[in-house]
C-alpha cells in the first residue's frame, strides 16, 4: 500500500512539475510557437481606431512596435470591458492588456505590471457652464466612471475625500472617450478621466472643463499574466529601449499633443465618432452580395487600390476606385463616364469572375480569398501558372502562403530545392509583396472596429 501511495505521489508531483514547466515555459516561446502576439485593448478610442480607412491608435502603434521587436505578427482583441480583458489575460486568451493602467499594489492582485509608460492624474470632466471647483462641491452628485478593477483604489480614495457622499456610477461597456463625449452632449453630468486624455478631448469638445484634479500623479503601464515572467522581462527591455530612443515620445506626441488628434476624434470617417469607413460604404454593402463577401473585406481591397479616391490612375493605366485596367474595365461595362457605384459593382463582378476561374480543389475559403485577391492584383493567368509551378516543385497548389505565394514574392531563378525555373516573365518592377496580407490585416481591423451593419 505504501509503495502504491509513493507511486501516486510521484506521478502527481511529476504532473505538477510538468504543469509548472508548461506555465513557466518561456511565454515568449509559447507566443512564437503560436505564431503571433495576442493583445487586448479598447476600441474606437485614441488607443485603437479607424481613420479615413487606416487603422491607427496609441496602443496599436506601441503594440506593433513590440510585435516587431519580438519578430511575430500582432493580433488584437478589441473590447470596451476591462474586466473581460482581465478574464482573457487570466485564462491565457490574451498575452497583454495594452491600456494605460494605473500601477498600484492592489492592481498587482489582478496582473503583473510592466515598466511605466508615463505618468498622469485623474480629473473630473464637466461642462464649463455647470462646473464644480472642488470635490466637496461634488458631494451628492453622481460621477459616471468606467468600470475598471485597476482603478478601484483610486476610486475609493476619491469617495473618501468626498466624505463618501459622492456617488461613482460604474459603467462596464462604454469607452472613456464615449463617457467624455456624453458629458459634452449633456447626457451625463460628470466623468473621471486621465488628465492627458482629458486635455486632448477638451480640444475637440470646447465646452468642457477638465481642470479639477482629484488624484495624486500615478504611473501607468501594461499588464501581463502574473506568471509570464519571460514576457514581462522582454516587454520591460523593449519599453526601456523605445524610451531611450525617444520612439515612445514620438508616438505619444502624435496622439496626445498633435493638433491632428481633433480630426481623429471628430472626423466623419473616424470610427471614434461614426461607423463609416468611406463615402461608399452603402454601395460596397449593397454590391458585396454579388460575391457573398463581408463588405468590410471589399472595403479593405478598395482602400488598398485607391485609398477611396476617385480619379486615381496607375502607371499600368488602372483607374477608378477599384483600379481596373482598361481592357478589364471594358469587359465589365465601365467607361470614362462611370460613377462610383458602377465602378464598385464592376470590381466586385470581376472578383466573382476570378472566383469562377479558380479550380474547385481550392476548398478552404480563406485560401480561396487569398488566391482571388492575388489574381485581382496580378491576373488570373499568372496565378494559375504559379499553381502549376508550385505543384511541379512539391509545394501545395491549393495553399497560398508559403506555397504558391513563394513564387510570386521571391521570383527566384531557383526553387526551394535549388531546381531551376524561369521567372523572367515577370517585369523588373513587379511586386505584390504584402498585397494580400495587407488587405486581410486591414480587414481584421475593420472587423474589430466597424460593425457589419453600421
Amino acid at each position: 500500500m505504501t509503495a502504491v501511495v509513493i507511486v501516486i505521489i510521484y506521478f502527481i508531483t511529476a504532473h505538477l512539475l510538468e504543469d509548472k514547466n508548461v506555465i513557466s515555459k518561456s511565454q515568449i516561446q509559447r507566443i512564437r510557437e503560436r505564431g503571433y502576439l495576442l493583445a487586448a485593448t479598447d476600441k474606437n478610442t485614441l488607443n485603437y481606431f479607424i481613420y479615413r480607412g487606416e487603422a491607427m491608435g496609441y496602443q496599436l502603434e506601441l503594440l506593433e512596435s513590440f510585435a516587431h521587436y519580438l519578430g511575430v505578427p500582432l493580433r488584437l482583441i478589441a473590447c470596451d470591458n476591462i474586466s473581460r480583458m482581465e478574464y482573457y489575460l487570466t485564462y491565457r486568451a490574451a498575452d497583454i492588456i495594452a491600456l494605460n493602467l494605473p500601477v498600484s499594489s492592489k492592481g498587482e492582485n489582478h496582473a503583473h505590471f510592466t515598466h511605466s509608460f508615463g505618468e498622469t492624474k485623474l480629473v473630473v470632466v464637466q461642462r464649463q457652464a455647470s462646473s464644480r471647483a472642488s470635490l466637496h462641491e461634488l458631494e451628492g452628485d453622481t460621477i459616471y466612471v468606467r468600470a475598471n478593477p485597476f482603478m478601484t483604489s483610486l476610486y475609493d480614495l476619491i469617495k473618501s475625500e468626498g466624505n463618501n457622499h459622492i456617488v461613482l456610477h460604474e459603467v462596464a461597456d462604454t469607452s472613456q472617450t464615449d463617457l467624455v463625449r456624453m458629458v459634452s452632449e449633456g447626457s451625463i453630468p460628470f466623468t473621471l478621466c486621465e488628465q492627458n486624455l482629458a486635455i486632448v478631448m477638451q480640444r475637440a469638445y470646447t465646452n468642457l472643463n477638465v481642470g479639477l484634479e482629484v488624484s495624486e500623479p500615478f504611473e501607468y503601464a501594461w499588464s501581463t499574466y502574473n506568471k509570464s515572467d519571460s514576457l514581462a522581462t522582454m516587454l520591460n527591455s523593449w519599453i526601456d529601449s523605445i524610451q531611450e530612443s525617444r520612439k515612445m515620445r514620438k508616438i505619444y506626441t502624435l496622439y496626445f499633443e498633435s493638433q491632428k488628434t481633433t480630426g481623429f476624434l471628430t472626423g466623419k470617417y473616424s470610427s471614434i465618432l461614426s461607423h463609416s469607413i468611406s463615402p461608399y460604404d452603402r454601395e460596397i454593402m449593397s454590391y458585396s452580395k454579388i460575391i457573398g463577401w463581408d463588405w468590410r473585406l471589399i472595403a479593405s481591397l478598395m482602400y488598398e487600390e485607391s485609398n477611396f479616391l476617385q480619379g486615381q490612375v496607375s502607371h499600368h493605366s488602372a483607374s477608378g476606385l477599384m483600379q481596373m485596367v482598361p481592357e478589364t474595365a471594358e469587359k465589365f461595362g465601365l467607361d470614362s463616364t462611370s460613377g462610383p457605384a458602377h465602378q464598385i459593382a464592376a470590381g466586385i463582378k470581376y472578383l466573382k469572375w476570378i472566383d469562377k476561374q479558380l479550380p474547385d480543389e481550392i476548398i478552404d475559403q480563406r485560401e480561396r480569398v487569398s488566391f482571388i485577391l492575388a489574381s485581382y492584383n496580378v491576373g488570373i493567368g499568372r496565378v494559375l501558372a504559379l499553381r502549376k509551378k508550385a505543384s511541379h516543385y512539391g509545394k501545395d497548389p491549393n495553399r497560398w502562403h508559403g506555397h504558391v505565394e513563394y513564387y510570386l514574392l521571391k521570383r527566384s531563378r531557383k526553387d526551394p530545392y535549388a531546381k531551376s525555373d524561369a521567372m523572367s516573365v515577370f517585369p523588373v518592377n513587379y511586386s505584390t509583396e504584402g498585397y494580400v496580407d495587407g488587405i486581410v490585416a486591414r480587414y481584421l481591423h475593420y472587423r474589430n472596429l466597424i460593425p457589419i451593419k453600421p
